[in-house]
């Protein structure tokens, strides 16, 4: 036993993408912090597929990158496939993701932490928290040497108790290779917070050289491709090609047949599977009606022979495991280079955490990414970010940082995890978000870095340059919207070749620019502004013009919405006493302890009577101030 002689402001229990954030914006916000990794080698590791964003999961990298994360930066260093999904839908769902070399990604994001001044980094198994008083006070390892700290945030990802299942064979780990995290499971049962078992899984890496790929479809990235980073000048590393394939019936026919012998249908694995990122088991049991399944090939880096096979995740014994690739069209020789493996582990009820990310039990103690039930590495870097910077308030007595609902997508996940739960992996998707117009990709450093600055994330520069975009923007709007184009031939036969009707007497420039196929290249063409306009500039014009009316509509429903939010409920509100309410909705109410009656309203259970109920209850209650 011993504590180290310094103490912390913020000590952060896990290294991968959740603790990475939290470690850094802690640290660039002036505390001192440490950063304990099981192994410093395994820094931001990419266990799963070596890709960052994809639906909605990009809005979230990009959402980061706005408030002055590390995630979007260390994307574009080590990415080598670039590509927007749905460009052919609209802007709202439109979502960036990249295919990344895996070990470049590691070292990038380990560099970063490490060369941040107030991190110190140093590899620890923590067995256990130091609790004074009921706050977090630091934490002991495994070899019994404790660390002490203002604030613990815990971001231990698929290590709480983590168990690999292939086939019938199941053994400790928190990842293929590493160690899992015994002690400290067993520490949070003692003090009173809900464990539950998730369960998530990989595919099989196979061998390049192995695989005939003229048989799968060559998918080519974006060019020019578009950085996740507004801080990205330039890339540097070559991009690469994925390639398209499917399973058949031969191969649904061996995973049918041997069901009995994978682990999830075997009955080895106890833990809930994630409904939305499913195994091949679960695509052959619940979708029997398809003969075949997609099948990605994607690179795993550029120095290395690995190649990621998504869509074939499974937990059947190693020798199935190659009759079931090899069934594959161009994959009848490949080898196996890394079995694929289902992996099971502990995680906490996130309804017994504040909107904070703090954990209502015990004050200074935060809770990060998967141990949240969340899954993926864009899900947990968001968390860490928000958790980094709560811890690093709470020290520096700040405001807590909370975005709501219509602010960020961020802020649509964490009311979801602490206002409902969850007991299935949860995954980030566009139609989780309301107000998903207003939470597009492109617009998240207008709604967010100003945050980021004043948390001091974000340098001045890049907001004063964001000021001038935004005063553009104004101003070409109002511009376009004073602008009258008179009837031409040369107008009418730029519109025929775009597919829109010709027009015979003059029209507003805005009006034009609203309908389908027409951009702002006809404003070039036809009214150009009297200098070149920056492209983010033209991006957000052209938004703005085209989905006016929408996101009109979207505003007023903002404003709705942010009434029921600003109606606060106080502390210590007795929810028992409140006439009218069903003992279930009163319980719930109870144990969530929600802050607003906005927060209230997304419960499980609670209907319009009900709010109107809770509203009637509040305004009557003593002292309390309603928005």
């Amino acid at each position: 036993m011993g504590i180290y002689d310094k103490n912390y402001d913020v000590i952060v229990v896990g290294a991968g993408h959740a603790g990475c954030e939290a470690a850094l914006a802690a640290g660039r916000m002036g505390c001192s912090v440490l950063l304990l990794a099981i192994d410093l080698d395994k820094i931001a590791a990419m266990p799963c597929s070596p890709s960052i964003g994809g639906m909605a999961k990009g809005q979230l990298v990009k959402e980061i990158d706005a408030l002055g994360g590390e995630m979007a930066r260390v994307t574009d260093l080590s990415a080598i496939h670039f590509k927007t999904l749905n460009t052919r839908k609209g802007p709202a769902v439109h979502s960036s993701r990249t295919q990344n070399d895996k070990v470049r990604y590691h070292m990038a994001m380990k560099l970063a932490v490490e060369s941040e001044k107030n991190i110190d980094v140093r590899q620890v198994l923590v067995d256990r928290l130091i609790i004074e008083n009921n706050r977090a006070a630091g934490v002991i390892g495994q070899t019994g040497y404790g660390f002490s700290g203002q604030t613990v945030v815990l971001a231990t990802g698929t290590f709480l108790t983590g168990r690999i299942h292939i086939g019938d064979k199941t053994f400790c780990a928190g990842r293929a290779g590493e160690f899992s995290s015994e002690g400290l499971s067993v520490h949070l049962k003692s003090l009173g917070f809900s464990i539950a078992r998730l369960k998530t899984g990989t595919p099989p890496r196979l061998h390049r050289d192995s695989i005939d790929f003229s048989k799968f479809s060559r998918q080519e990235g974006d060019s020019p491709a578009r950085p996740f980073s507004r801080f990205t000048s330039a890339f540097e590393l070559p991009q690469v090609p994925s390639y398209m394939g499917h399973t058949n019936k031969k191969t649904i026919g061996i995973m049918s047949e041997n069901l009995k012998h994978s682990a999830l249908y075997g009955g080895y694995v106890t833990g809930v599977s994630a409904r939305y990122c499913p195994s091949f088991e679960d695509k052959v049991v619940k979708f029997p009606d398809r003969d075949r399944h997609p099948v990605i090939l994607e690179p795993e880096g550029l120095d290395t022979k690995e190649i990621y096979a998504s869509g074939l995740g499974n937990s059947l014994p190693e020798k199935i495991q190659v009759d079931l690739v090899r069934s594959v069209e161009g994959l009848e020789t490949a080898e196996i280079m890394r079995p694929a493996y289902a992996i099971e582990y502990d995680y906490i009820n996130p309804r017994t955490l504040h909107p904070t990310l703090e954990t209502k039990k015990i004050k200074g103690l935060f809770f990060a990414g998967q141990i949240n039930g969340t899954s993926g590495y864009e899900e947990a870097a968001a968390q860490g970010l928000w958790a980094g910077i709560n811890a690093a308030c709470t020290v520096r007595k700040r405001p807590p940082f909370i975005l709501d609902r219509s602010q960020a997508y961020m802020g649509v996940m964490i009311d979801d995890l602490v206002t409902r739960g969850t007991k299935e992996p949860y995954r980030m998707f566009t139609s989780r978000a309301e107000y998903r117009l207003m939470l597009r990709e492109d617009n998240a450093d207008i709604r967010l870095m100003e945050t980021g600055h004043a948390l001091g994330l974000v340098e001045k520069a890049a907001v004063e340059d964001l000021k001038l975009r935004k005063y553009w923007i104004g101003e070409e709007i109002k511009r376009i919207k004073k602008t009258a184009l008179p009837p031409s031939t040369r107008l009418n036969t730029y519109l025929e070749a775009h597919g829109s009707p010709p027009v015979d007497t003059g029209i507003d420039a805005d009006r034009l620019l609203k309908r389908n196929g027409i951009d702002y290249d006809l404003i070039e063409k036809f009214a150009p502004p009297k200098s070149p306009m920056d492209r983010r500039v033209i991006r957000q014009v052209e938004i703005e013009i085209k989905y006016e009316g929408y996101i009109s509509k979207q505003l007023k429903e903002i404003q709705k919405f942010k009434r029921l939010e600003n109606i606060h409920i106080p502390d210590g509100f007795d929810f028992n006493a409140v006439y009218g309410l069903s003992n279930e909705l009163k319980e719930k109410l109870a144990g969530i302890r929600p802050a607003s009656l906005g927060r209230a309203s997304r419960i499980d259970g609670m209907t319009p009577a009900a709010i109107s109920v809770m509203m009637v209850a509040l305004k009557a209650a003593p002292k309390n101030k309603l928005g």
